[in-house]
């Protein structure tokens, strides 16, 4: 199990990295994944992440005040937007898809109470 995670978590960095050349893809959700994936992996992967320029530029601000630029929250927001309504509109279950406006509101109350904006 441990070997996928820290399969998973290189192929979630090696896509955040690309957003980061790529502005159609989000940097920040990857990354995040990154950091729990290898937290999972192991301790040598975690603190080996997070001594890295590329998470003391696009997260540390993050994990430690809670806080983003605004162009890093809109870009999160609207990418975890568009997976979800994409499940919406592909799975059937009138239950899941309560389920899936559910967690669209939850995010957003969050995003929009609980992270501030810096920069």
């Amino acid at each position: 199990m441990r070997i996928l995670f820290v399969v998973l978590g290189t192929i979630s960095l090696g896509i955040g990295i690309v957003g980061i050349v790529l502005p159609i893809l989000p940097t920040t959700p990857f990354l995040l994944l990154t950091t729990y994936l290898y937290a999972k992996s192991s301790k040598r992967f975690h603190d080996w992440f997070i001594s890295t320029k590329i998470y003391k530029k696009h997260l540390e601000s993050f994990v430690e005040t809670k806080s983003m630029t605004k162009k890093q929250k809109w870009t999160l927001m609207i990418f975890v937007d568009t997976m979800l309504m994409i499940s919406f509109f592909l799975i059937d279950s009138l239950a899941v898809r309560i389920l899936i406006i559910l967690v669209i509101i939850i995010k957003h109350i969050y995003f929009h109470t609980q992270v501030k904006i810096i920069g």
